[in-house]
């Protein structure tokens, strides 16, 4: 089974940098989205990657991956600042720090 997950984190990952650097004007509905509504699905996309990350049980402690994970979103970030089509907000890597604590207490709750 942990080969299912890992390969599911690496293609989710893929699949995030994807989305994360096209334009948003490409990707429907975006545009349209309310600002609540960005940082919900910021939340639930970290919540999402970082409890499949948890169940690959790679051999690091949790806190190195979930720390690893944030920085995957921290250089996404860090790419908007840049691109043309995308803006650097603090506010996503609030939200992208919410899902993995949420993740990290769900996984714990699983496993307890």
């Amino acid at each position: 089974m942990k080969k299912a997950y890992r390969i599911i984190f690496f293609f989710s990952l893929l699949l995030i940098m994807y989305f994360s650097v096209i334009p948003a004007s490409s990707i429907p509905n975006i545009a349209a989205l309310s600002f609540l509504t960005d940082k919900m699905i910021h939340t639930l996309i970290f919540l999402y990657l970082s409890f499949i990350g948890l169940n690959c049980y790679f051999n690091l402690s949790k806190i190195f991956l979930l720390g690893l994970v944030f920085t995957f979103g921290l250089v996404i970030e860090i790419i908007h600042f840049y691109h043309p089509y995308r803006f650097f907000e603090i506010a996503d890597l609030v939200s992208n720090l919410i899902g993995i604590l949420f993740a990290l207490f769900i996984f714990n709750k699983k496993t307890a």
